[in-house]
């Protein structure tokens, strides 16, 4: 049990960590492409990932957390929660049908948004968690507000196209993982 602990916080912390790196490469690459000053694109590119990784954080904990609800509610939701991250529920085990409160969903309460309309509600608001940090971190640095803004504008909508591929990237890697596990039970 402690190894499957161990493990989880280690690919979470991976998954933030994969973030941070490539939030940082873009940002420093989207400031430079708008100021054309190498050193106020390494200070925007530094500072700025390294609150928008703290807020995406914050912001993936919440998602995690409307998805668990969505599912399930009370002990089973905390139940369930737990013996998925831990590995210990089967394949079909998790992805059985929830009909509790007449919503049907499918699926065990960790699992990473399933529709395009939650894809899409995910990465807007991630978009515009994005926007509001680095306005104000563009701003902070270079105390010029078109500047800020167009950071502001531009750098957000290149990382909502990275966060959901990153997003996606990281769902596929879960989903091969459990596949792994179906095919190690079954052997």
């Amino acid at each position: 049990m402690v190894r499957t602990l161990i493990s989880t916080a280690r690919r979470l912390a991976l998954k933030i960590a994969s973030y941070g790196v490539m939030h940082l490469v873009v940002a420093i690459l989207v400031a430079f492409a708008i100021t054309r000053d190498w050193r106020l694109a390494l200070a925007v590119g530094v500072v700025e990932p390294f609150f928008q990784t703290i807020a995406y954080s914050i912001h993936d904990r919440v998602w995690h957390r409307i998805e668990r609800r969505r599912m399930l509610s009370g002990v089973e939701e905390a139940s369930e929660a737990v013996t998925a991250r831990l590995g210990l529920m089967t394949p079909e085990e998790q992805t059985r049908a929830h009909g509790h409160h007449g919503h049907g969903h499918h699926g065990h309460s960790h699992a990473l948004p399933r529709s395009f309309k939650q894809i899409a509600l995910k990465s807007v608001t991630y978009g515009l968690m994005h926007f509001t940090v680095a306005v104000l971190v563009a701003f902070a640095l270079t105390r010029d507000i078109r500047i800020a803004l167009t950071i502001g504008i531009v750098e957000p909508l290149v990382q909502t196209v990275f966060f959901t591929v990153h997003d996606r990237v990281w769902s596929r890697i879960e989903a091969r993982k459990a596949k792994r596990a179906e095919e190690l039970a079954q052997a």
